[in-house]
Order: C-alpha cells, then structure tokens, then sequence
C-alpha cells in the first residue's frame, strides 16, 4: 500500500482544502518550497499551467492604474490581497501538476481512493455524532431541538474542508463521475451517499441529467448498473430519509418557474432597474410591515404579537414541566400502559423566531445604512426573480450606466467576490483588519445589498438561489468583457483542448460549468484545486480502464 499512494499527495489535499486561510497558505508555502521547481511554463501557446491566471493578474493591475484608485490605501491593501489569491491558486496548480508528472498515474489515482476515504470517514462521523446528540437514528426528520438539524442536517456535513455542505458536495460530486469512469463500484456508491447526505438539492439536480447522458451514450452495461444504483440511492433519500428536502426542492423550483411577474413597481433607486413586487394584502398581520398598516392595524399587530409570544412561553414551560415530570405515562384503552408521543406542533419542535447572533451583525449594518439600500432597506421589497438572477441584472445594469467599465470591469475586490465581501468587514466572508475596511459605493448598493436582504432573514431564504455569488459573475463584473473572454479561453479552453484524450474530464467538465454559477470558487481554493488535478489527470492518463480490481 505504502508504494501505491504519494503520502505527500494526500497530506497536501486533506491540509490544503481546509477552509482556514491560516492552515492553506502555510502548507502550500511549505510543498511548493519541498519540490523547489519555479518553472510554471506560461505560454500562448501550448502553455503547461492555465494563462487565465496572469492575466487576471495583469487586467487587475492596469485596472487599478486607469482608475487611480491607488490614492486609497485601503483600497491598494485590498488590490495586493486579490493579487496574493491568484498566486496562490497559480502555486496549487502548480504543484498539483508536478506531482502528476513525477508519479505514476496509478499511485495519484489510489491516492485519490483514500482521500475520498478520509472524506467519507469524517462526514459519517459528523452525523454519528449528531445521532448521538440527537437520539434519533435519522436526524434529517428530527424536530426537536428547535428544529437545529431536521432539513438543515447536511448543513453539518462539511467534509475534510470544514467549509460549507456544498463544498463537500461538489466534490463527492466530481467522486461520483471520477470512480464511475473508472468501474470503481464501492467508491462511486460511496461518494453518491456522502453527496446525499449533504443535502445539496442544487448538485443534486445538476448530476442527474449527467448521470443520464453518461447512462445512454457513454457508460457499458455494468456502467449503467451502477448508474441505476446512484438513481435507486437518491430516490430513497428524497422519499424516505429527508422528504422534507424533497418538498423544499419543489418548492424553490415552483417558485421559480411559476414566480408572478406581472406586478412590479420601481425601486426608486436609478441605478436599479430589476422588477419588484408589490408585497401582498392578505398576507398575516403579524409579518406585514409596518409601514403598510393603518394606526388601528399596527395596535392589532402589536396585541398578536404579545399574546403568540405569550403562548409560545406557556407551551415551553409545560413542555419542560412534562420532561421533569414523566405526565407522558398513561393508560390506553383495555388498560394498557402506553407513552404519549410527543407534541410537534409544540414551541419546542418549531423553529427558533429569534435572530441568530451571526444574523445580529448584518441586521445592524442595513438599520445604519438604511437609506442607501435599495433593496435591504426597502421594507416591502419582493423580487420577482431569484436574488441570483437579481445579481445578474445589477452588473449588467452597472454596465449600462457606466459603459467604459465594460471592457476591463469595476476592478478586482470592487463588485462581486468573495474578497468584496470580506474587505466589508461583516464577518460571513472571512475576518478582515477593521482599519483597513473598504466597500465599493457599487458594490454597496448592489450584491452586498442583495446578499444583506436575503441573508438576515430566516434561514428559508439562504438557498443557493439567492446569493450572488457566482465565478462568471465575478470575472465580467470585476475583470469586463477582456477578463470573461479571458477565462473562457485559456482557463476552460486550457481543458477542453483536450477534449479528444479526456475520459471522465468531459462530464466533470460540464458539471464545473454549472458548479461555476454557485460561488465564488477560485477565492475559496478547494474545489477548482480538486477539479484541476483530476483534469490534469486525464489528460496524461486519458484510457479507460476495464472493471478494477486494485483499487480500494
């Protein structure tokens, strides 16, 4: 076993992918410095790493110089800490392609076996764990605990990176298609579950019709078995283990395919051009702003309001009265002793109506700058499209008022990134130092406007739908028309050039094309890195392999 896997390899994937920025960037300092090889080979032609990289480099810094945005200091510390991200993904490509062609491709592949592994490992422990806590054997149906795991189960499944569930989703994701190229049976269903687990509707929905184009033209007959499997797998997990999930997929798609766009109205803001909705009449009194109601109606709201809090205190405190006082012991008919089953529709199995303390944060910030958000500060705000579609339509709204951007964009950390968010200083995108705080008056008033309306509601509203993170969105609106084009060529062109010896590579492809629109992906290096080193993979190893037998 010892010299079938590259221990450096796999101790590199499982440090590296970590979320923390404090682990990342001192082991990839460390393996970049142990193979002591500068050579990055950048090229027009034939180049051996992706040029996307320098050259998002390059248009960053003449953007910053056209725009003399280098007279804000904060502003420069934010250009220098976009510039040290795009080293540090051109480091990890770098080193993952050395170590693809200093091994055979057998040991990679292997190594690749055990981290799945590791992965799956630590995901299933995580759910053991919340078993335990929970004493209920499937936590996805568990209401108790005010609703803590129930549908937001697979949110704890997090993987070997510690980011969020979709993290490990995309990757088992990329397992999935990986292990079914190669006839890896256990590893494929294996991968499928932990995938399941997380819960990710979105990567879910996207896999399928994958998995269905691979069933019917590029999968043998013991391909297709396994195919079926994976299907067989998420049919039981939508209907029997978190049908809940299953209902809120249909919800969101419901939503947005039947969402009315016929009453909209004007934000008022002039650089917002995006539909609103007028917020209903006949919604419940007591979640109609108010700004809408009457004199007489906001004293109504305010009487409901007392007396349901009023409630939910009494059905706690008989709730707990009852968990002291074992009242649930009764006689059944014939006499029989029977346990009285347990109240759901008690304040105990409902969600929790406080604001979360992480939520606290970005509350604050939209009561403070209130009159600048045109969105989260617009009390009877309802968009008539998903808030991701709506981060679409700000960056090319941006562009039309201020055409010149278009062709290099507002500047790297200027719009839509996850440095945008970070450099913001509200804590959900990462720490950054308060001094050095900087936010965009564009960037303001658009994504992190969006993000703000979405995100310091209820956790109903933080789907993937609704945030606008995106990598296309972030190259066009910080890098233009110069740094899409860009991308679109050397960075996926770089892969599909090689379309002729890629295996798996083509499927993975596709579903990264999809991945793309979910996050901001090169900034959280994890994924792209996985993604890349798979890639890269197939293209020294392009065979198909026949039924394998050597692997795990």
């Amino acid at each position: 076993m010892k010299d079938k896997i590259d221990w450096r390899l796999l101790t590199f994937l499982l440090l590296f992918l970590n979320v923390k920025l404090a682990i990342k960037i001192p082991v990839l300092i460390f393996f970049t410095i142990w193979q002591a090889n500068f050579r990055f080979g950048f090229h027009f032609k034939n180049s051996r790493l992706p040029l996307f990289y320098p050259l998002a480099i390059a248009i960053a810094v003449v953007n910053w110089v056209i725009s003399k945005h280098y007279t804000d200091t904060n502003y420069n510390i934010l250009v220098v800490t976009g510039i040290i991200f795009w080293l540090l993904c051109i480091l990890a490509i770098h080193y993952i392609k050395q170590t693809i062609d200093n091994n055979p491709s057998e040991v990679v592949h292997q190594t690749i076996v055990v981290f799945f592994v590791v992965n799956t490992l630590l995901s299933l422990g995580v759910l053991a764990m919340i078993v335990l806590r929970t004493h209920a054997f499937n936590p996805y149906t568990y209401q108790g605990q005010y609703q803590k795991y129930f549908i937001s189960t697979g949110d704890y499944v997090k993987g070997i990176t510690f980011d969020t569930s979709i993290t490990n989703a995309v990757l088992n994701a990329l397992g999935v298609i990986y292990f079914l190229t190669r006839k890896n049976a256990v590893m494929l269903l294996v991968c499928m579950a932990t995938l399941l687990f997380t819960g990710s509707n979105f990567i879910n929905l996207i896999l399928l019709p994958i998995l269905l184009l691979l069933f019917l033209f590029k999968t043998n007959r013991y391909q297709k078995s396994l195919v079926v499997m994976c299907m067989m797998f998420l049919v039981v997990f939508m209907a029997k283990i978190s049908p809940q999930n299953n209902n809120y997929a249909k919800e969101i798609l419901t939503e947005i395919i039947h969402h009315n766009r016929d009453t909209y109205k004007d934000s008022g803001a002039d650089s917002i051009s995006f539909p609103l909705v007028v917020a209903p009449q006949n919604l419940p009194i007591t979640i109609r702003p108010d700004s809408v109601l009457n004199p007489e109606e906001r004293k109504q709201k305010i009487a409901t309001l007392y007396l349901d809090s009023i409630g939910r205190i009494l059905d706690l405190i008989r709730h707990k009265k009852a968990l002291k006082l074992s009242k649930d012991v009764h006689f059944a008919d014939g006499g029989r002793v029977a346990i009285q089953e347990p109240d759901i529709n008690g304040y105990y199995y409902q969600s929790k109506k406080e604001t979360p303390p992480e939520q606290i944060q970005l509350v604050k910030f939209i009561n403070t700058h209130k009159s600048e958000l045109p969105i989260s500060g617009n009390d009877n705000y309802i968009s008539a499209v998903p808030g991701k579609a709506t981060g679409i339509l700000q960056t090319l709204n941006v562009f039309k008022e201020n055409p010149a951007k278009i062709i290099i964009g507002e500047g790297i950390g200027n719009f839509s990134s996850k440095l945008a968010f970070r450099a913001a200083g509200l804590g959900f995108a990462g720490t950054y130092p308060e001094k050095y705080i900087y936010i965009n008056h564009n960037f303001l008033v658009n994504h992190l406007d969006l993000y703000l309306n979405y995100f310091s509601k209820a956790s109903g509203s933080h789907s993937l739908t609704n945030s606008p993170f995106s990598v296309y969105d972030q190259v066009l609106a910080e890098y233009g028309l110069i740094g899409l084009i860009t991308f679109l060529i050397y960075y996926l062109g770089f892969f599909a050039k090689h379309y002729k010896k890629l295996t798996y590579g083509i499927p993975i492809l596709f579903l990264m094309l999809a991945v793309l629109f979910t996050d901001y992906w090169f900034e959280q290096l994890s994924v792209i890195v996985f993604f890349e080193l798979l890639l890269l993979l197939n293209i020294k190893d392009p065979q198909t392999l026949n039924h394998l037998t050597n692997e795990l």
